[in-house]
């Protein structure tokens, strides 16, 4: 059976937390999630992350964008970890929630394991991300060895393509590099007469080889 990917319900699993008890349905109420998981506290990477997640919680947060962490550390071990997290980066506060998964079942239910990454207690969780939307369904997934941090600029630009297209109920989607302000695609179920009253501003079709008038901008 394949994991948790881009379409599925998020199970609705209730774990201890660095704020208490998390049902992560009730956590995502009305609103987008990001929900990620890291391999371990008091290790360099993971640090590094944390820490840039706490600095971007604000640029989330105008966003009306939630973070919710998770490990196979124990709520303690969370709570102690954070000061170094804290630390690393003066200023930044971890305020969003962190889950203890130590029996780790809620990672394989979150497909967020590593399959090579263990320790004497079984596997690890991958550099898992998932951005999770009000209807509780993954929207967005990212997955990365436990050599690499991951990149907080990606992952906001994400969150901003993935609002920007549900914001114009699915007619626009975010082009390579797209950065918000941009030029958006006009979705290839619209045609010209739909994108005409859509977008009254107008748009621009590219002029390509094939003259197929499939790629074209506007402005949002």
């Amino acid at each position: 059976m394949p994991g948790l990917t881009i379409g599925d319900t998020v199970p609705n699993l209730e774990l201890d937390s660095t704020c208490g008890r998390i049902c992560i349905h009730d956590y995502v109420a009305d609103s987008y999630v990001i929900l990620f998981s890291h391999p371990g506290d008091f290790t360099p990477v993971c640090t590094t992350e944390l820490s840039a997640m706490a600095h971007y919680a604000s640029e989330f947060q105008k966003r009306g964008v939630k973070l919710l962490g998770i490990s196979c550390d124990d709520v303690a071990s969370h709570k102690e970890w954070t000061k170094d997290i804290e630390a690393y980066k003066p200023g930044s506060k971890v305020s969003y929630p962190i889950m203890a998964d130590p029996n780790r079942d809620a990672i394989k239910q979150l497909n967020m394991v590593d399959p090579d990454e263990k320790d004497a207690q079984g596997k690890l969780p991958s550099r898992t991300l998932h951005i999770v939307g009000p209807d509780k369904m993954v929207k967005l997934s990212f997955l990365y060895p436990s050599c690499t941090g991951r990149n907080m600029d990606e992952v906001l630009r994400a969150v901003d393509s993935l609002l920007t297209a549900a914001q114009h109920k699915g007619k626009v989607a975010t082009p390579a590099n797209w950065k918000p302000g941009e030029k958006v695609v006009i979705g290839p179920s619209v045609s010209d007469e739909e994108a005409k009253k859509l977008f009254p501003q107008g748009f621009e079709t590219a002029d390509l080889p094939s003259k197929k008038g499939y790629l074209r901008f506007t402005k949002v």
